[in-house]
């Protein structure tokens, strides 16, 4: 099953010239992204592969393959420690 990098619906987003910044509705935390986190968010949830989006980072910000692919996994860990994360299966994208 395909899985695309999507917020729990609690969770709502305010861009800003900064980046971005996520209000856990619950909770009732703000989370402020730099425009590098807000660009990986972005490209996840576009349906982006965390590999692929590394590869944008890489092309975008000048920095090494093996930094990008640390910084996309280290972010997604803590989206995912913080409960912002849908972990639900796509179901309107193709399988396989």
């Amino acid at each position: 099953m395909t899985r695309r990098a999507r917020l729990q619906p609690h969770v709502t987003t305010v861009a800003t010239d900064d980046g971005l910044v996520l209000l856990d509705e619950r909770r009732g935390r703000y989370w402020q992204l730099n425009t590098t986190a807000a660009a990986i968010l972005e490209h996840l949830a576009r349906g982006a592969d965390p590999r692929t989006t590394a590869e944008h980072l890489v092309s975008r910000y000048g920095i090494g393959r093996e930094q990008a692919e640390s910084d996309v996994h280290t972010f997604l860990e803590q989206l995912r420690s913080a409960g912002l994360l849908d972990s639900t299966p796509d179901t309107d994208r193709p399988t396989g």
